[in-house]
């Protein structure tokens, strides 16, 4: 029988899985149109100059988006998850407040600047404005990412007499043990969800002959930094994984599906298998001997953990968090694949021909987005049964609000979300299945919506940051 703990926990994730794609894209594509504005200042070529102005009225309505998907979860702190806030938020509300007084005023300052300024402003004040809004948008992931690092790896921080989270040492909450693996991690897959959307909407356009100069250089550039950043995702993924062991050894257990700790002989990869639960096991699986032990210790017969060493209380839900990581990283090695393939074109000059390739990016371009997705949950229901972790659980952190009024807004969210988010990313899509031409408009700021391609409805989500990833704080 669903709870109003368990409704409410389903409410937050269907409202971060909406928010976390759209400032994924923002961080990604802001630092795209900042490398574009700079080879056009540099070569003077108008082909940059073209792509810039393709994807900045795209950047805006994502961003727009962005921010309204962020400002419905943080009213949820308050609303469904009070306990969490009023035990965290001595440590937590500090740090999202320096997200606000650094990255949302970077953003907001320079963000009119970039989006109506190329013909009020100088060249160079142009694209000081275009640095300091990426630079925005990576300043505010590295806030919001240090926060749920804090969430999963608690340190510099003391519980007090009241039962609530008192800093001690901001230093370490701020820079807390997984912070410089998470962060990377997200930053280099926003860089993969821009860079296989543009290689596919390039390769939609080069599919139905339109391979027009702005369109193979976009899809130059994406597979170059496909090929560059998923090998950079997946070195910087087993460096997260090591972390992961060190301080969060139930996580990883159940993302490989372990149930016993392993011997002296080491621990096999299960690639395949289907953990229960209930019989404490995993069924079917389809193992290779020694392999998990190479992959995780970095040795033939290194220790893996089990969840039995925990009770079953403190365990997380092994089958979602199995597969969920399997899926990741399968997407992770595929996108790999196609960087590879990339190369291959590029060096037998087939880069803009080849049918088989564009057909190939044209069906990769969702992956990346797909892979974070699965990656957030591995990480988030991989933490429970905790809020912060080893701290506060899950079930002391929710508001003591009936079945009714959760249910209630848990309906009014998703009619709303499918409608105002579905419109804005048909908008995209539309505006995407327009190929760049030369001497591509600005955006005009006396006449946003038809310059821009803004849907009269969306015209009133005006940005004002960049909404960053979410805390996820029970999901």
């Amino acid at each position: 029988m669903i709870d109003a703990f368990h409704l409410a926990r389903a409410q937050f994730g269907f409202t971060v899985a909406f928010h976390i794609i759209f400032p994924a894209f923002s961080i990604g594509l802001a630092s795209f149109l900042m490398v574009l504005e700079g080879l056009w200042l540099r070569t003077g070529k108008a082909v940059y100059l073209d792509l810039f102005r393709y994807w900045i009225k795209i950047f805006s309505i994502g961003f727009a988006m962005g921010v309204v998907s962020g400002l419905v979860m943080s009213y949820q702190f308050g609303t469904n998850w009070s306990q969490y806030a009023e035990k965290a938020g001595p440590v937590i509300g500090p740090v999202m407040a320096y997200e606000v007084l650094t990255a949302f005023f970077l953003e907001a300052g320079f963000l009119g600047v970039m989006l109506f300024g190329m013909q009020r402003v100088g060249r160079k004040l142009h694209f000081l404005a275009t640095c300091m809004v990426a630079g925005g948008t990576l300043l505010s992931a590295f806030w919001i990412l240090s926060v749920n690092s804090w969430m999963q790896t608690p340190a510099g921080f003391a519980v007090g007499a009241d039962g609530r989270m008192y800093p001690t040492d901001y230093w370490q909450v701020i820079f807390n043990p997984s912070v410089f693996g998470r962060v990377p991690h997200m930053v280099l897959a926003s860089y993969l969800v821009v860079a296989f959307i543009v290689s596919g909407v390039a390769a939609w356009h080069m599919l139905h002959d339109r391979a027009t100069p702005a369109v193979r250089k976009m899809f130059s550039m994406a597979m170059w930094m496909a090929a560059i950043v998923a090998p950079l995702q997946i070195a910087m993924g087993d460096i997260h994984g090591l972390n992961t062991l060190e301080h969060q050894p139930m996580k990883i257990a159940a993302m490989e599906g372990d149930w016993t700790p392993s011997g002296p002989d080491g621990a096999p990869l299960i690639l395949f298998g289907l953990p229960n639960m209930a019989r404490q096991r995993t069924y079917d699986k389809i193992e290779i001997p020694h392999l998990s032990s190479l992959i995780l210790t970095h040795s033939w017969d290194g220790r893996v953990p089990g969840l039995k060493q925990v009770p079953p209380a403190d365990r997380p839900y092994a089958p979602v968090v199995f597969w969920t990581f399997r899926v990741m990283v399968g997407l992770g090695f595929a996108m790999f694949g196609l960087g590879a393939l990339s190369l291959l074109a590029r060096r037998r000059g087939t880069l803009f021909t080849s049918r088989w390739l564009h057909r190939l990016a044209l069906v990769m371009a969702p992956a990346p987005i797909v892979a974070m997705l699965c990656g957030w949950m591995t990480t988030e229901i991989g933490r429970q049964p905790y809020t912060v972790y080893g701290v506060l659980r899950t079930i002391d952190s929710v508001s003591p609000i009936a079945l009714p009024g959760i249910a209630t807004s848990l309906a009014v969210f998703a009619v709303v979300y499918f409608i105002v988010f579905g419109a804005g990313i048909m908008v995209i899509l539309r505006m995407m299945a327009k190929p760049p031409v030369s001497g591509e408009p600005d955006i005009n700021p006396d006449k946003p919506i038809r310059s821009a391609g803004i849907h009269p409805g969306l015209a009133g989500a005006v940005p004002a940051g960049s909404g960053g990833a979410s805390p996820f704080p029970a999901e």
